[in-house]
């Protein structure tokens, strides 16, 4: 199922097709560096997909995107929404082969756009580690704002359309 186009990508459910190019950009450093917990093996990701193939986009439970180019519907990177009690948290991987393209900020402009309409009072979280630049980069791009290191995740703390609760909250626990 499509959830959204842009001009040059589609937004689906991730599909068998795409475990070749999991297992390629999830094993390759410069994508696997800043990730925590992701499975790389090959006979992981395929039964990943297989529990996640059918996920709807809402927010009752956590949905798998596999973002692929309009064109041929090649995965090119993947994008997990995780809505909890309020607040909508995204990961995002996406392939070494299109770094720099402007391919994550169109999937995850378009998606935050689309989850806020639908969603427009929840907040929008997003963690990354502290020394991955390129993503801190991209979420400053997307609107985020940089809420300072929060030692419980380990993580830098963004967020985006934050109730005043939620950012007290999170002021109070980050350095």
């Amino acid at each position: 199922m499509t959830f959204l186009e842009t001009n040059r990508l589609r937004l689906r459910n991730v599909s068998p097709k795409d475990a070749i190019q999991m297992v390629d950009y999830r094993n390759n450093e410069r994508c696997s560096k800043y990730q925590r917990g992701q499975t790389k093996d090959y006979k992981d990701i395929v039964a990943l997909i297989e529990r996640n193939k059918d996920n709807a986009l809402n927010i009752a439970s956590p949905t798998m995107i596999s973002v692929a180019l309009r064109e041929t519907d090649v995965m090119i990177g993947e994008i997990v929404v995780m809505p909890n009690d309020g607040t909508i948290s995204l990961g995002y991987t996406f392939s070494y082969k299109v770094h720099r393209s402007g391919y994550a900020y169109e999937a995850l402009s378009s998606l935050i756009e689309y989850l806020h309409k639908h969603y427009p009072q929840w907040d929008f979280i997003c963690f990354t580690e502290r020394e991955n630049i390129p993503s801190m980069s991209l979420l400053k791009k997307l609107g985020y704002t940089n809420l300072g290191y929060l030692p419980s995740k380990n993580s830098q703390v963004f967020g985006k359309w934050l109730r005043q609760d939620t950012l007290e909250e999170i002021t109070s626990a980050v350095q």
